[in-house]
Formats: structure tokens, C-alpha cells, sequence
């Protein structure tokens, strides 16, 4: 079978109709089995930790992933390499999967296992986390909690069922890594998908800085942490001493103290003591939407399907088609507000689960969320926005009709994008989802704390250890209510689970990963179904990297 040329799949625009890029690169295999391919003579990896908790590949992990059954076998390779990429006329050096862009489209169908090697060319350890994906704790990808992290030179096959439909993401979870261009579009197919729809288009938006004058992730993290040479401390009205560094103000001073802590932040080994690119720290940033500040950081490009809004990707269709549109934000600090100029949008699911209909002009999609949406294509050429919301710049990709070859201005700014916006909160559950009403077994309460001059992001005033649990039994409801005592938004995402946001009756659309706002709490319900030890972290990569991640494990 003829392997996608590079240019392909820096390209392509994600465009499909039943068939994903690499899914006919895909092949039945005769093990029907999931799980880690461990060598003859071998141990599960078991983290530290406290004992009485079920670990990564615990009999109750395993019996938990033979109920989600086993099909056809599609096997796929990933290389995690150093990169030229393209983004539509401008050249950059950065990490990528397979020499791409997004990273290449995978697509199975629910049932499936996949069975994914990542080979790890990298200078520095790495790992891969499929996103909003149920699956078996040892293949969740966080380095030192569910495996050790992939070395350099070496290879890691995730193997597992995927069972429920949805459009997930795949990326690393190592550092500051997700910043680069280690993540890719990943749709598990509905055998018995109820949606009608002609065309489907994958739009994958993020923010970019990597290899941009200079920038890479992990000086601008620098930058953002007190004592940075262009940090938090040079303005922004933060008051007094906002140049002392915090007890938890750096997740690798916290890990040096405590071998054993921040095992997923490996540091770069370009990482330079002083930042040497230019100055990436954003201020007096403000978004309604979000209550307060958009982030922190002054991305220089923002793009739609690995494209800068000057050279968008093209998305054809005929007048009149019903078009599925998968949103996914794989950016690290950027929330972004979008709209199809001309279009009203119905939202079909959220976070790959389906909730009852509903129309809109515009989204508001954090980090790592997902909402897939139907428009019906209208005849022309009409630009899919997504605004950095508080932030300057945007996104731009194209929907076209007919065969004129006018497209929009790069600033195009469509009126949909000022009108109706359906948050989150207001979506409901489609019946075949929704979680039934059942009193609570068990309350979690969690404050999130930290501020902008100590950039010393945690959970209850404390950054991550790995070796640290907030206790959960099989079989429970447990109630997890999220207290934002920060100034800041906080998109939150739990690992192997989905809840109910809003909590109370339980009737919140389903979801892995939802914005927190400032001085708000948000109470989320989920079932403990999916044993292991599982993280939840905030999806804004400079704050999980700066320690706000904790881990809820399962008692035995």
C-alpha cells in the first residue's frame, strides 16, 4: 500500500468520509489481547507510592479492560522525532509525530484495539496519553505514575481497547512537550453511528511559539516563573515581592527536593539556564468569557490544521452537504472562541460523548476539549475562525462551495463569533449517556490555589507528587467539587473517566475536561469504574507543568 508522501501529511486538511489517514494502515493482528508487551523475565511497573491502592496493571486493571471486549487488532506506528515542519510558508525546527502537523489522523472503530508503537527518537524521555479515551491504566502514558517514560532510542507499544466512540486527542505528557507538535486527531468510529451526515472535517487548532525567533516552550516557561529573566515580575501590577519564589513556586525545584516528585516534568536538554528568545509573556490580558484574564502567554501564531491564518487549509464540499465538523484544541494556554462565518452550528457531542442538540453561532473550546458540530454548507467560501480568546490573533481555516478562488482576509472576524455562544454548563446529555440520579458515596473536595507572581500552580497549596492519593473505591459515585481560589480560568481534566458536569441531579453533558472559572467551584459527578491510579491536572500545559496535578487512586 502506497505510504502518504510527507507533503500529504503536512497538507492534508483532515478531511474524511468514513476513512481516517492511517486507518488503511491499519491490519488485523492475531493477539486479540491489549495490553503492555512486556519482556520474558520482566515485572509490572508499580510507581511509588502508598501501598493498599490497585496499580497499573493490577488484576482489577486487567479484569476492567476483558469487560470492554477485544476486536480486530489495527496496528499503527508513531515516530517521535526532531522536525521541519510547515506551516503554510513558514519553516520551523520543532518535535513532531511522523514529520507532521498535526500529528497523522488515527481512526478505528469502537471495539477496536489499537496497538500503537512510539518509537522515540527524542533527545529526552518521552511518553503518549490518549486523551478522553477509557481505557487500561497502564496504557494512560504518565510517565512514573502508570509506566516509566519511553528513553530515547527506544520503543513503547500502547495496546487497548478502544471502546466507546468519540473524537479524542493523542499527545505527549512529558514537560513541556504538548507545546510542540507531539500531539494528533484521534476518532473512534460508531459501528452504529446515529448521526446523518454527507462530509466530515477534523479541525485541530493550536498556538505556537516553538522555534518563532528564537522561543521554545520551555524558555517561556522560564520567563513566566519568578526570577525569569523576562518573568511575572516585570509588571502586570502584581504588588510586592512578587520576585520571592514560592515553597511550591517551581514543580523541578519541588522534584529536586523529592526524588520521587514532578516525575512527568523532564526537563529539555536544550533548556538553557537563561531564556534566550524574546520576551513571550503576555499582559494586561482580559476575556469576558472567561471571567478575568485570557493567559499569560504572547503566542505568536495561532493555527488551524498545523496552518498559519495567511495559507489556510481548504475544506471542499458541494452546496447543501451536511457537514460534521471535529473540533479539538491541542494548545497549551489558549482558549479559543469559534465560528464558521455564515453557519449557525448544532452541537452533536462534547468531549466524545453526545448531547442533546443544540444550536449555536460560536464555541468557546478550552485546552483539550472536543465538540463535534453539524452545519449545513451553504454555497461560497466561508472562513472557520477561532479567536485567541483575550488574547490577540486567530486561527483560520476554509470552507468552500464553489470554485472561485477568492478567499477570506487573514483578519476576516465573522458576526457570528459576537453572538450566541452555548458554554459547557448549558448543554444536556443525550439519553443513551446520561448518568442516573444517585446520592453521592463519596465527596472530594479540592481547592485549585496559586497566582500569576509566584507562578506556583497545585491543588490545596501543594504541587504534584507522585506519591500522593486522594482515596476512591470501585463501584463508588463520587462527587469531585473544584474550587477555583485562583485569579486565573483552569481548564480541568481527569484521566480514565468521564463526569457529569454540574453535579446536583447529575443531568450535565458528559465530559473529561472542563473550564473552572475564576473565584467559582464546579461540582462534577462521576462513576469509579476504571481502576487504577488516575491524574487530574489542569490542561493549561504551563500550569500542570508548574505543578498543579494530583493523583485520585483506587483502594483496594
Amino acid at each position: 500500500m502506497q505510504k502518504p508522501s510527507r507533503r500529504t501529511l503536512l497538507r492534508a486538511p483532515f478531511a474524511a468520509a468514513g476513512a481516517g489517514l492511517l486507518a488503511a494502515c491499519s491490519g488485523s493482528g492475531s493477539e486479540p489481547t491489549s495490553g503492555p508487551q512486556y519482556t520474558a523475565g520482566t515485572a509490572a511497573f508499580v510507581p511509588q507510592g502508598p501501598r493498599g491502592y490497585v496499580n497499573p496493571s493490577d488484576p482489577e486493571v486487567l479484569a476492567a479492560e476483558r469487560k470492554r471486549g477485544s476486536g480486530p487488532v489495527r496496528m499503527i506506528k508513531f515516530t517521535a522525532a526532531k522536525s521541519m515542519l510547515d506551516l503554510g510558508g513558514r519553516s520551523v525546527h520543532s518535535w513532531a509525530y511522523n514529520e507532521s502537523v498535526p500529528g497523522p489522523l488515527v481512526r478505528v472503530t469502537a471495539g477496536d484495539v489499537l496497538s500503537l508503537t512510539l518509537s522515540n527518537q527524542l533527545p529526552e524521555k518521552t511518553t503518549l496519553h490518549a486523551h478522553g479515551v477509557r481505557l487500561r491504566c497502564d496504557m494512560d502514558g504518565v510517565p512514573d505514575l502508570t509506566q516509566p517514560p519511553i528513553a530515547p532510542g527506544t520503543d513503547f507499544i500502547y495496546r487497548f481497547v478502544a471502546s466507546h466512540p468519540g473524537t479524542y486527542l493523542l499527545h505527549s505528557h512529558v514537560g513541556m512537550q504538548p507545546d510542540r507538535a507531539l500531539y494528533a486527531p484521534f476518532v473512534v468510529d460508531d459501528p452504529k453511528e446515529p448521526l446523518a451526515y454527507d462530509q466530515e472535517w477534523v479541525v485541530v487548532l493550536d498556538d505556537w511559539v516553538d522555534d518563532i525567533s528564537g522561543s521554545n516552550p520551555e524558555q517561556v516557561l522560564d520567563q513566566l516563573k519568578p526570577g525569569g529573566s523576562m518573568g511575572m515580575d516585570m509588571g502586570m501590577g502584581m504588588g510586592p515581592g512578587r520576585g520571592s519564589p514560592s515553597p511550591h513556586g517551581s514543580a523541578h525545584a519541588h522534584a529536586s527536593a523529592s526524588p520521587a516528585a514532578s516525575p512527568s516534568k523532564s526537563k529539555s536538554k536544550s533548556k538553557s539556564k537563561k531564556p534566550m528568545g524574546p520576551d513571550r509573556v503576555l499582559r494586561n490580558s482580559h476575556s469576558q468569557l472567561l471571567h478575568g484574564e485570557g493567559g499569560n502567554v504572547a503566542y505568536p501564531h495561532y493555527l488551524a490544521n498545523g496552518r498559519l491564518r495567511t495559507d489556510p487549509s481548504v475544506f471542499r464540499c458541494r452546496p447543501g452537504d451536511r457537514v460534521r465538523i471535529r473540533l479539538i484544541n491541542a494548545g497549551s494556554e489558549t482558549a479559543f472562541r469559534v465560528a464558521l462565518g455564515g453557519h449557525a452550528m448544532t452541537v452533536t457531542h462534547t468531549d466524545g460523548y453526545p448531547v442533546q442538540h443544540k444550536k449555536t453561532d460560536a464555541l468557546l473550546v478550552g485546552m483539550a476539549e472536543r465538540y463535534d458540530v453539524l452545519v449545513t454548507a451553504k454555497d461560497g467560501v466561508f472562513p472557520l475562525v477561532a479567536l485567541a480568546e483575550g488574547k490577540k490573533g486567530k486561527a483560520l481555516a476554509i470552507l468552500r462551495t464553489d470554485k472561485g478562488r477568492n478567499l477570506p482576509a487573514p483578519d476576516v472576524r465573522p458576526a457570528e463569533l459576537d453572538r450566541e455562544i452555548v458554554p459547557a454548563r448549558r448543554l444536556l446529555p443525550a439519553e443513551s449517556v446520561a448518568m442516573d440520579d444517585r446520592v453521592p458515596d463519596r465527596d472530594l473536595r479540592i481547592r485549585i490555589t496559586g497566582t500569576m507572581q509566584k507562578y506556583d500552580w497545585g491543588f490545596d497549596h501543594k504541587t504534584y507528587d507522585v506519591r500522593e492519593r486522594h482515596a476512591v473505591r470501585a463501584g463508588e459515585r463520587v462527587r469531585l467539587t473544584l474550587i477555583n481560589a485562583t485569579d486565573m480560568w483552569h481548564p480541568m481534566h481527569l484521566h480514565g473517566h468521564t463526569f457529569s458536569v454540574g453535579g446536583i441531579s447529575s443531568e450535565g453533558a458528559r465530559k473529561d475536561t472542563t473550564i473552572v472559572l475564576p473565584h467559582r467551584k464546579l461540582v462534577l459527578d462521576f462513576d469509579a469504574d476504571n481502576p487504577g491510579l488516575w491524574m487530574l491536572h489542569c490542561h493549561n500545559q504551563y500550569h500542570s507543568e508548574s505543578g498543579m496535578m494530583t493523583v485520585l487512586g483506587y483502594k483496594r
